[in-house]
């Protein structure tokens, strides 16, 4: 009798959780809806893309540069002016370490060559 009491409970158990697991909506029944991508996500997959047919080193190269924003197609024309502006940067800071500018001849040269005057000298 006591077998047939527990037997009885785990059925009612099995019953009950196969209940409560139906009643769960699953995600692969449900289509999930899409997230926007980042700017970063988009950059890659555009550069995934693009980078169809390379294999090897020759992707890795082209990947990284495309990330970087060089070479891309004019649709990310915004992103590519910000790096323009992060290189810019770097090349200013480049000149004036390599003409030893300090205090405000270093400031008064890093303002015009960043405005675009990269040939001012103070």
């Amino acid at each position: 009798m006591s077998m047939s009491l527990r037997l009885l409970a785990v059925s009612a158990a099995f019953a009950f959780a196969g209940a409560t697991f139906a009643a769960t909506p699953q995600a692969s029944t449900t289509a999930p809806a899409t997230k926007a991508h980042t700017a970063q996500q988009q950059r890659m997959v555009d550069c995934s893309k693009q980078a169809t047919g390379k294999k090897g080193d020759e992707r890795k190269t082209f990947m990284s540069s495309c990330l970087k924003g060089e070479g891309m197609a004019p649709a990310a024309a915004a992103p590519m002016a910000k790096q323009t502006q992060q290189e810019k940067m770097k090349s200013c800071n480049a000149d004036a370490k390599t003409k030893a500018l300090k205090g405000a001849d270093r400031k008064a040269f890093m303002s015009s060559c960043l405005k675009g005057g990269a040939a001012a000298t103070p």
